[in-house]
Protein backbone atom coordinates (compact mmCIF):
# COMPACT_ATOMS: atom_id res chain seq x y z
CA UNK A 1 0.00 0.00 0.00
CA UNK A 2 1.25 3.35 -1.10
CA UNK A 3 2.09 5.87 1.57
CA UNK A 4 -0.86 8.27 2.26
CA UNK A 5 -0.10 11.79 0.87
CA UNK A 6 -2.68 13.26 3.49
CA UNK A 7 -4.20 13.87 0.46
CA UNK A 8 -8.53 14.17 0.65
CA UNK A 9 -10.79 12.22 -2.10
CA UNK A 10 -13.84 14.18 -2.45
CA UNK A 11 -16.37 12.34 -4.42
CA UNK A 12 -19.21 14.18 -6.53
CA UNK A 13 -22.31 12.81 -5.81
CA UNK A 14 -24.67 11.71 -8.66
CA UNK A 15 -26.69 14.55 -9.72
CA UNK A 16 -30.15 12.33 -10.85
CA UNK A 17 -31.95 15.55 -12.39
CA UNK A 18 -29.25 16.03 -14.88
CA UNK A 19 -29.24 12.15 -15.48
CA UNK A 20 -33.25 12.69 -16.43
CA UNK A 21 -32.40 15.65 -18.89
CA UNK A 22 -30.04 13.49 -21.09
CA UNK A 23 -32.05 10.77 -20.90
CA UNK A 24 -34.93 12.69 -22.50
CA UNK A 25 -32.57 14.13 -24.91
CA UNK A 26 -30.66 11.60 -26.11
CA UNK A 27 -32.71 8.26 -25.65
CA UNK A 28 -36.62 8.83 -25.03
CA UNK A 29 -39.28 9.35 -27.88
CA UNK A 30 -39.67 13.36 -28.56
CA UNK A 31 -36.24 13.84 -27.37
CA UNK A 32 -35.34 15.96 -31.14
CA UNK A 33 -38.37 18.35 -30.53
CA UNK A 34 -37.38 18.62 -26.78
CA UNK A 35 -33.38 19.40 -28.33
CA UNK A 36 -34.93 21.83 -30.51
CA UNK A 37 -36.84 23.91 -28.51
CA UNK A 38 -33.57 23.97 -25.95
CA UNK A 39 -31.70 24.97 -28.53
CA UNK A 40 -33.95 28.21 -29.35
CA UNK A 41 -34.30 28.88 -25.95
CA UNK A 42 -30.76 28.85 -25.46
CA UNK A 43 -30.27 31.62 -28.31
CA UNK A 44 -33.30 33.58 -26.80
CA UNK A 45 -36.28 33.13 -24.17
CA UNK A 46 -39.24 32.67 -25.83
CA UNK A 47 -43.00 31.80 -25.35
CA UNK A 48 -44.77 28.51 -26.00
CA UNK A 49 -46.30 30.70 -29.25
CA UNK A 50 -42.59 32.01 -31.00
CA UNK A 51 -41.36 28.41 -29.98
CA UNK A 52 -44.22 26.53 -32.00
CA UNK A 53 -43.72 29.36 -34.90
CA UNK A 54 -40.24 29.13 -35.03
CA UNK A 55 -39.68 25.77 -35.12
CA UNK A 56 -42.82 24.76 -37.21
CA UNK A 57 -44.34 22.80 -34.47
CA UNK A 58 -48.31 22.44 -33.16
CA UNK A 59 -48.40 24.74 -30.77
CA UNK A 60 -50.32 21.33 -28.22
CA UNK A 61 -46.83 19.44 -29.11
CA UNK A 62 -44.58 22.65 -27.93
CA UNK A 63 -46.61 23.13 -24.79
CA UNK A 64 -46.13 19.13 -24.47
CA UNK A 65 -42.20 19.56 -24.87
CA UNK A 66 -42.45 22.24 -22.39
CA UNK A 67 -44.06 20.70 -19.83
CA UNK A 68 -42.16 17.72 -19.44
CA UNK A 69 -38.86 19.92 -19.74
CA UNK A 70 -40.15 21.82 -16.84
CA UNK A 71 -40.58 18.58 -14.76
CA UNK A 72 -37.42 17.47 -15.30
CA UNK A 73 -35.70 21.17 -14.19
CA UNK A 74 -34.29 21.66 -17.53
CA UNK A 75 -36.32 25.08 -18.06
CA UNK A 76 -38.09 27.49 -15.81
CA UNK A 77 -40.33 30.03 -16.84
CA UNK A 78 -41.46 33.58 -15.87
CA UNK A 79 -44.82 34.97 -16.29
CA UNK A 80 -48.49 33.40 -16.74
CA UNK A 81 -49.16 30.40 -18.03
CA UNK A 82 -50.00 31.99 -21.48
CA UNK A 83 -47.04 34.22 -22.27
CA UNK A 84 -44.77 32.46 -19.87
CA UNK A 85 -41.23 33.29 -21.39
CA UNK A 86 -39.34 29.92 -21.24
CA UNK A 87 -35.10 29.64 -20.06
CA UNK A 88 -32.77 26.75 -19.73
CA UNK A 89 -31.51 26.37 -16.43
CA UNK A 90 -28.21 25.80 -15.10
CA UNK A 91 -28.61 22.22 -15.09
CA UNK A 92 -29.59 22.31 -18.54
CA UNK A 93 -27.03 23.93 -19.46
CA UNK A 94 -24.53 21.12 -18.00
CA UNK A 95 -26.29 18.73 -20.48
CA UNK A 96 -25.20 20.97 -23.73
CA UNK A 97 -22.82 18.73 -25.02
CA UNK A 98 -26.16 16.37 -25.28
CA UNK A 99 -28.07 19.82 -26.67
CA UNK A 100 -24.96 20.54 -28.88
CA UNK A 101 -24.66 16.34 -29.86
CA UNK A 102 -28.12 15.57 -31.08
CA UNK A 103 -28.04 18.99 -33.27
CA UNK A 104 -24.92 17.67 -35.00
CA UNK A 105 -26.45 14.81 -36.03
Amino acid sequence: MPPSTGAVRVRRAPDHATDAIRRLLSTERGGGNRVRILRALGERPRNANRLAVALDLDYKTVRHHLGVLEKVKAITRSGDRYGAVYVPTARARRCWDVVDDAVGE
